[in-house]
């Protein structure tokens, strides 16, 4: 475990083989930072796998990808929700979005624009372009008025004007300049002759894949299953090889019996013990925020982690790992405790040792 909590969560798994890294909550440097530090080579890795699209699991996603120049695998609702995270549009007034198009056609013009001695030989083109332009910007301005309820934010045209910003993204591959984006490492912005930003969406590969349906990476068999969490597309991960079974379930708001079989069998499980309950109740959040992580799709405190060890758990892990405690309203000593009062007699040497998934340090690699 590289990290684990609110501010970042990223997991190696790894084979004789194959290494993946589930989820990309760190920041770039911090991230190959934490690798070298577990004396692990970043440039091992074979894939990135996503869970869900919540910051705390993407922050360092697309920079790290791109470094390394992996495919990243992710559900289809999840990579959407993504994207609009990374250049969130709604944020976006109509008057703001014809400016920043009018830039976009600039900048995309000016790259294209051939060398000073020609350019006066080109001012027919030059003005063309800006006739093409307004008229553009006066087409647009004439479909505003014909919308109605605009100024209540109409649907029409908001998936209108969310299509067509996606379009000039794409075209111009410039970073709009009024989103000033998540935290992650900025250094491809300062490499001495990049031309233009690059795409904060783009990433090496991408590939897809479904809950319940399994896939592999090199010799490491993958199953994504289907997690209750507020996210587009949330999953939990089971990994297979070499006989070896390990089961990630973080970021869910209770245990389905659906979770319960996946989780069944492991060599290694990772569970999450986000929060205790009195300590959020008379902790920081707003009450909204509160009530989100009590919901059935939050996150499970440390007694519903305990009372899945002690009722459903079947015993048989090496490993359980409490994953994702929270800052605020959690204390290790109390997810252990909880923890251990559930598992009670089957902690062992051989089987049900107990580790803490930390925030600030990456842990210490465990070997089967």
């Amino acid at each position: 475990m590289l990290a684990s909590g609110s501010k970042g969560n990223s997991t190696l798994v790894s084979s004789s083989r194959t290494t993946i890294l589930v989820d990309a909550g760190l920041s770039c440097r911090e991230f190959f930072r934490r690798m070298q530090e577990a004396g692990q080579d970043p440039r091992s890795l074979d894939a990135i796998l996503i869970t869900h699209e919540h910051q705390d699991h993407v922050q360092g996603l697309a920079v790290t990808a791109r470094k390394l120049g992996i495919p990243v695998f992710f559900t289809a609702p999840t990579h959407r929700a993504w994207m609009r995270w990374m250049v969130p549009q709604k944020r976006l007034t109509y008057a703001a979005w014809l400016a920043q198009r009018a830039k976009d056609f600039e900048a995309k013009a000016a790259l294209k624009a051939e060398p000073a001695a020609k350019l006066k030989q080109t001012s027919d083109g030059n003005q063309g372009y800006a006739a093409l332009r307004d008229q553009h910007a006066d087409t647009l301005v004439e479909e505003l008025d014909a919308k109605s309820n605009i100024q209540n934010g109409g649907t029409g045209f908001a998936e209108k004007l969310s299509a067509e910003i996606s379009e000039v993204s794409a075209e111009s591959n410039v970073s709009s300049s009024y989103d000033a984006g998540p935290p992650e490492c900025e250094e491809e912005d300062d490499r001495p002759g990049t031309k233009e930003p690059v795409d904060p969406c783009a990433l090496p590969a991408v590939e897809f894949f479904e809950p319940g349906v399994r896939f592999s990476i090199g010799d490491i068999e993958v199953d994504p299953f289907t997690i209750p969490h507020d996210a587009a597309d949330p999953v939990g991960f089971i990994f297979r090889s070499e006989g070896i079974k390990i089961g990630i379930a973080t970021d869910l708001g209770y245990m389905p019996a659906s979770v319960k079989e996946h989780l069944r069998g492991c060599d290694v499980l990772m569970l999450e013990s986000n929060h205790d309950i009195e300590m959020l109740r008379d902790g920081p959040y707003p009450w909204s925020v509160k009530q989100r992580v009590m919901s059935r799709v939050g996150h499970l405190s440390n007694e519903a982690t305990a009372d899945f060890l002690e009722k459903n758990y079947d015993g048989g892990a090496t490993y359980v790992i409490l994953a994702h405690l929270s800052e605020s309203n959690n204390l290790p000593e109390l997810a252990r405790v909880s923890a251990e009062r559930a598992l009670r007699d089957r902690m062992n040497l051989l089987c049900n040792r107990l580790v803490l998934a930390e925030q600030h340090t990456s842990g210490t690699p465990i070997q089967l």
